[in-house]
């Protein structure tokens, strides 16, 4: 009986700004599969770049989360994101990330924490990273705690309210939208 494979995923809309043909770095991986989920104007393409990959296509709501919690490594592959919700629902599903260290992923990934930063012009560290991963289960585990940890406290409800925070210090105020001071 053989070790059972690392799934290496990718979960987001599959279009050319999100730059998923770089997941083509993480090909061949002796012991990684690797799963992209979702849909986009990009997906035949990438079938086509990809073929080693398993597309599973749009998915959302508990089958979404179950494939999600069911990857070993997130691969963010986009160095254009801002909020990344991808990044935090994977590591709030317990999932290490290896994502490029711009943007979003700089205030959710912990290099060598919960995941794995590399340069966003130097891609190619994207199979270095997972390969790393993939052979170590105990690192994996550990940031894969770490990972959950990490994104805990970041319900909609504390996001919002610390976005309101920031509206009431620039504008001078302190009560609550619509309520009149007497």
């Amino acid at each position: 009986a053989g070790t059972r494979q690392v799934l290496v995923g990718f979960v987001g809309r599959l279009a050319a700004e999100k730059q998923v043909h770089l997941l083509a770095h993480v090909a061949g991986l002796p012991g990684a599969r690797t799963i992209v989920v979702g849909d986009g104007p990009e997906r035949a393409k990438l079938e086509r770049r990809l073929p080693e990959a398993t597309f599973l296509g749009f998915r959302t709501g508990v089958e979404l989360a179950t494939v999600l919690a069911s990857l070993d490594v997130f691969v963010h592959t986009g160095a254009h994101e801002t909020f990344c919700q991808a990044v935090q629902e994977a590591l709030a599903s317990g999932v290490p990330v290896v994502a490029p260290a711009a943007g979003g992923p700089l205030d959710l990934v912990h290099h060598g924490q919960n995941g794995w930063l590399y340069p966003p012009n130097q891609p190619a560290l994207i199979r270095g990273a997972v390969h790393a991963l993939a052979a170590d289960p105990v690192t994996r585990r550990a940031m894969a705690v770490r990972a959950r940890a990490g994104v805990a406290d970041r319900s909609w409800a504390r996001l919002v309210d610390e976005l309101v925070g920031h509206y009431r210090r620039v504008t001078g105020t302190t009560e609550p939208a619509g309520r009149k001071v007497a």
